[in-house]
């Protein structure tokens, strides 16, 4: 059973944005949800200026709005250097713009290998 880390799901689709904090829930992870890049970022100001921390991110690499997964998981980095990133997406990954330590699943998401992932990255961590 994971330690009581926090993550953050970032997904436009509603019912997998919560299967999604459901099933993560569950494992034992405390679970933020965003449903827009724009929403995550101000998720992410609002942590950081309490003194709290997300531990990691999984985030559909095209949100609705104008901020993306990809700006989403550097700006995350940028607040927090190595933190475990899952890009999750039916589109093609563009490995060049993946943050070094992350994992890309493709949809439709086996939730079982998103939470093996999760635990993997996080491991690795240290």
């Amino acid at each position: 059973m994971p330690s009581r880390l926090t993550g953050l799901v970032a997904e436009d689709e509603g019912l997998l944005r919560l299967e999604l904090v459901e099933e993560l829930s569950a494992a034992g992870w405390q679970v933020k949800e965003a449903a827009t890049g724009e929403e995550a970022l101000r998720l992410l100001s609002r942590t950081e200026a309490c003194g709290e921390k997300i531990d990691f991110l999984i985030t559909d690499i095209r949100l609705g709005g104008a901020v993306d997964g990809w700006q989403l998981a550097e700006a995350f980095r940028k607040v927090w250097p190595g933190m475990p990133v899952i890009y999750v997406s039916a589109n093609h990954i563009a490995e060049d713009r993946q943050v070094a330590g992350s994992i890309f699943l493709s949809k439709p998401v086996d939730v079982e290998s998103l939470i093996a992932s999760c635990r993997l990255l996080i491991a690795a961590r240290g």
